[in-house]
């Protein structure tokens, strides 16, 4: 399957909620005024914008070009730079801080990605990262797989990667980095509109219909299945599991 296509600017309209969510994770992170933050996997600037606004001096990164691009167009004063976390290759490290939310789950080699993340660290920096872990949007993989099975489609791909505490602290530690906290825990999350589970699945899951002779048909099919589910006061609602981390680079 080719890489993840990003419509930044439906990912903005329709999805918001992701920027929203991550806030809080500012809150733990707790930037100061003049700190060097790393925003990896900063999307289109919003949660880059805000850590900017703390005082501290942010670089985001993402690796989708279209998120970067509207990032700039939205945000034209930030530093925002087209980079894969798992290979960062920046003329610039020693970060006191990495900032990562709703995105280390694009990224199945977690081991790449947290060295990467952690030699931007400078000793004594730490990390906040919050992403999708073990158990999220079970409902709708189980069903859209199911489906497919089904409809004699072939098994969808798996660009995912949800790991539980245990897991992920095994990669921090073997990373260089010691955990601090972790929580894992449900985030229904609200999806807007009618056809909230639809629009989802095309901007997340399009690997969920891949194939599928009548998209519409099969997403229209999903939905009814999972309706007596996730369909409930007048909204759709994502079944998140969510993972949180904070972790320290250990000083010399």
């Amino acid at each position: 399957m080719a890489a993840h296509q990003w419509d930044a600017h439906l990912y903005d309209t329709r999805h918001a909620f992701v920027a929203a969510y991550g806030s809080d994770l500012i809150t733990d992170l707790a930037p100061r005024p003049g700190e060097r933050v790393l925003d990896a996997g900063c999307g289109t600037g919003d949660l880059t914008d805000a850590l900017r606004r703390t005082g501290a001096r942010v670089v985001g990164v993402d690796a989708s070009p279209q998120m970067i691009e509207r990032a700039r167009h939205r945000f034209p004063d930030l530093d925002l730079r087209v980079a894969d976390l798992r290979r960062l290759d920046l003329d610039d490290t020693g970060f006191d801080a990495v900032f990562s939310n709703a995105t280390l789950h694009w990224i199945p080699d977690a081991q790449a990605a947290a060295t990467a993340l952690a030699a931007a660290l400078r000793p004594g920096g730490r990390l906040a990262a919050e992403f999708g872990g073990a158990g999220n949007v079970t409902a709708i993989d189980t069903a859209a797989r199911a489906l497919r099975a089904e409809q004699n489609l072939p098994a969808a791909a798996q660009p995912w990667y949800f790991p539980d505490i245990a897991e992920y602290s095994a990669v921090l530690d073997a990373a260089g980095l010691t955990v601090t906290g972790a929580w894992l825990f449900d985030r229904p999350t609200r999806l807007e509109g009618e056809d909230g589970l639809t629009a989802w699945v095309r901007m997340f899951a399009p690997h969920l219909v891949e194939g599928a002779p009548d998209p519409d048909a099969f997403l229209a099919h999903l939905a009814d299945r999972l309706r007596p589910r996730l369909h409930h006061s007048g909204s759709w609602w994502a079944d998140y599991r969510r993972l949180r981390v904070l972790a320290a680079k250990p000083a010399p």
